[in-house]
């Protein structure tokens, strides 16, 4: 089955084809960086004008790189939320014009459903159960992952996300927008022991995560640092990453070692950080715990891991209608 992916729910516009749920064919990813660099964050209004400047020629170069015609699509899959309603209403609906235009059943797809579902276009994806830990900008959560379409959620973050308190000590320390890439670069030249950081682990028992601490703890060494700040900028960068990617790598082993799994995946965003690959992957082979985790391409918000999902339910006959809408928020998920 050929299924077009579409992917509009924040700042990039993206198109892929993908065959039988795992072969991609295409991947087109039209980021929107510059334009929101300025603003030092992604400005709603801007997002959604270039999804909709860009959804066409992106949707045309996926088809065309993936070397067939629009004819031969034989499904569409595109983000129904959670994200920015604005940005979601362009992908969406475009989805829903392509196929009732071509005749063919369309489906929408959680985003984070999608990021789970990323790890299957690797070549060496993880047997079911596993746990996986969906760290990005906007979302901080580990599920139990029983099936393609089944994932049940374990621990979230109580207030940032990781992600988000990566945007937001960057802007503390003048790094620019988006942060995360920039951290994690400054913090491999800094040193952990220089400026160390509280771990937030709120209960180690549990799988629950809170960032909002750490970012006011960087805030008030900042405050109270101003003449050495500028100098121990990297060693601040590496202290940062140091506490967080701790807590997320214990967790997320705690969690598989609870729930009986010898596998785990780390997916979104911000799973493309080098350090926090680095200590999940010595950290899990220490407990005898094999990790998945996507090239740093299907970590970003990507289609072709909407395309996956997509195939998965339309396969088991799901279908959306012409009534169905978006969602801003996430989803309810009953916990295990």
């Amino acid at each position: 089955m050929i299924v077009l992916g579409i992917e509009s729910s924040c700042d990039e516009t993206a198109a892929a084809v993908v065959i039988d749920g795992h072969d991609v064919r295409s991947s087109v990813v039209a980021s929107q960086v510059a334009v929101h660099h300025p603003y030092g964050g992604v400005v709603p209004e801007l997002a959604s004008r270039k999804h909709i400047e860009a959804i066409v020629p992106v949707v045309e170069g996926a088809i065309a790189r993936a070397g067939i015609t629009a004819d031969q699509i034989d499904g569409v899959a595109v983000t129904q939320g959670p994200g920015l309603i604005g940005s979601l209403l362009v992908g969406f609906s475009f989805a829903k014009g392509f196929a009732y235009g071509h005749k063919i059943p369309w489906i929408g797809v959680d985003h984070l459903d999608g990021h789970i579902n990323s790890v299957f276009l690797e070549p060496d994806p993880p047997p079911f159960p596993f746990v996986a830990l969906l760290v990005s900008g906007g979302h901080t959560s580990i599920y139990h992952v029983t099936s393609h379409r089944e994932f049940h959620i374990l621990g979230q973050t109580r207030d940032d996300a990781a992600g988000e308190a990566y945007d937001k000590v960057a802007k503390m320390l003048g790094l620019g927008y988006p942060g995360g890439m920039v951290i994690d670069r400054l913090a491999a030249q800094g040193d952990p022991e220089k400026v160390v950081f509280t771990r937030p682990f709120l209960d180690k028992d549990q799988f629950d995560f809170s960032f909002s601490g750490i970012k006011s703890a960087v805030s008030r060494y900042i405050q109270t640092h101003p003449d050495t700040c500028q100098e121990d900028q990297a060693h601040i960068a590496a202290g940062f990453q140091a506490a967080v990617v701790e807590v997320l790598a214990y967790k997320v082993i705690h969690a598989a070692r609870e729930k009986g799994c010898r596998h785990l995946a780390v997916v979104g965003g911000v799973a493309a950080n080098r350090g926090l690959r680095t200590v999940v992957t010595r950290d899990a082979a220490e407990a005898g715990i094999a990790v998945h985790i996507p090239s740093p391409d299907l970590c970003g918000d990507n289609a072709a891991m909407v395309a996956a999902v997509g195939y998965h339910r339309l396969k088991a006959g799901e279908c959306a209608g012409m009534d169905d809408d978006v969602y801003s928020r996430v989803k309810f998920r009953p916990d295990c």
